[in-house]
């Protein structure tokens, strides 16, 4: 079947590029769909790191005042004025371009749904998280909006022309709200296959560990559990077991917090801050460590970073709840109550039972490598535009 290719306007409201999830997630996205032969028209914000995909994409970023600068993951009062500034940019590139479609990105639905009531064209809802969700837990004094919220993001999903979620609860929201058309795109293992070791892009030669390791990569936002994660090694280490915890990733000011923590545990000494670490560092961070960890305590969507630890080779421990079992089991990881004593007792389980770690690593490498991996991906992001293609050709767009 010969593919029909299609000009996208793609819509995504954050720092681009940066070594972080959503942005990853967008990268591999463009690269899908050049790949198709697809022509993109991208607008993002005025932060990240520029990037050539080739004559058939094109990047465009808002004019956002000079004191808007280092935004971070989720809601903010810098975010929300940068989406004020996209908006009409938005809708300038959609007037003025013969685009096929509107690939927005989270809070950027809002946008193309009205560029699509005013214009005429569809729209693809890419939903990385329930951001009604996502805004209560981050500023509480919001949650009576919550339901209004709820009620404007299910008319976004039900006038999409497609809804596009990244893991099983946010597809079931979809498809409660009357979405016409779903598909799964999960995110990928980032993890590179047959790459050497180098002990200079590890850890142990620089921080002089020689014990066992538990590792993080990931921001230090309070989503994340890293409290939960402190607390949990000053439980193993009160017990008398050796253990370090190296935790990659992160900003200066919210490493500096963690390490308040951790001095104010009593565990300084045993945590270790990397700071934040390039993408191409993960296997060798992984090679030195002897267990993984996701202590994330809040939100629906599955941390990127559970789908490189599948890939890693290590044994995994994460938090019992539907932000990792929708892709964990008992199988694959070691899953814990969301408490220090649940935590602790898991990682001490793995301690002492090498031959537990090592199966449930093995089996983890065994379903990243069929599910989680760039071709699953790619035959993803192809069965949903040639979905799209087929049913825009049908109303005559095509």
């Amino acid at each position: 079947m010969t593919k029909l290719t299609m000009h996208i306007l793609l819509l995504a409201p954050h720092p681009f590029f940066q070594e972080r999830g959503t942005p990853i997630a967008v990268d591999l996205l463009i690269q899908a769909l050049v790949k198709r032969g697809d022509r993109v028209t991208l607008l993002t914000y005025h932060e990240g790191e520029d990037r050539d995909y080739g004559p058939t994409v094109t990047m465009h970023r808002i004019k956002a005042p000079r004191f808007i600068r280092h935004i971070r993951p989720g809601f903010s009062l810098k975010k929300l004025i940068c989406d004020m500034v996209m908006m009409p940019h938005a809708m300038r590139l959609a007037s003025t371009l013969r685009v096929d479609c509107i690939h927005a990105v989270e809070e950027s639905a809002f946008m193309a749904r009205r560029i699509s009531r005013r214009l005429g064209i569809p729209y693809i809802f890419d939903m990385d998280s329930s951001m009604p969700r996502q805004i209560a837990d981050k500023v509480p004094i919001l949650g009576p909006l919550v339901p209004l919220m709820r009620w404007i993001e299910r008319r976004a999903m039900r006038d999409a022309i497609a809804v596009v979620p990244m893991c099983d609860s946010i597809a079931d929201e979809a498809r409660q709200a009357g979405a016409r058309h779903v598909t799964l795109l999960r995110d990928i293992s980032l993890v590179p296959m047959n790459v050497a070791p180098d002990p200079a892009l590890g850890f142990r030669r620089a921080t002089g560990i020689t014990g066992p390791v538990v590792l993080y990569i990931g921001n230090l936002e309070p989503y994340q559990g890293i409290d939960l994660l402190l607390q949990s090694v000053a439980q193993v280490l009160a017990g008398g077991r050796a253990l370090a915890v190296v935790i990659a990733g992160g900003r200066a000011d919210d490493i500096a917090t963690c390490r308040a923590r951790a001095t104010a545990l009593g565990i300084a000494d045993r945590v270790y801050f990397l700071g934040p670490r390039p993408v191409a560092h993960m296997p060798h961070l992984f090679h030195e460590a002897d267990m993984l960890i996701s202590p994330r305590t809040q939100g629906q969507n599955t941390p990127m970073k559970i789908y490189s630890y599948l890939d890693a080779g290590k044994p995994l421990v994460a938090t019992r709840l539907p932000t990792h079992t929708q892709v964990l089991d008992d199988q694959v990881a070691l899953l814990a109550d969301p408490t220090p004593d649940g935590m602790a007792s898991a990682m001490v389980r793995l301690l002492d039972d090498p031959a537990l770690g090592a199966a449930l690593a093995a089996a983890a490498v065994q379903r990243a490598r069929q599910y989680y991996s760039l071709p699953a991906f790619e035959r993803s992001v192809n069965s949903l535009y040639d979905t799209v293609a087929v049913t825009l050709g049908s109303t005559g767009r095509k």
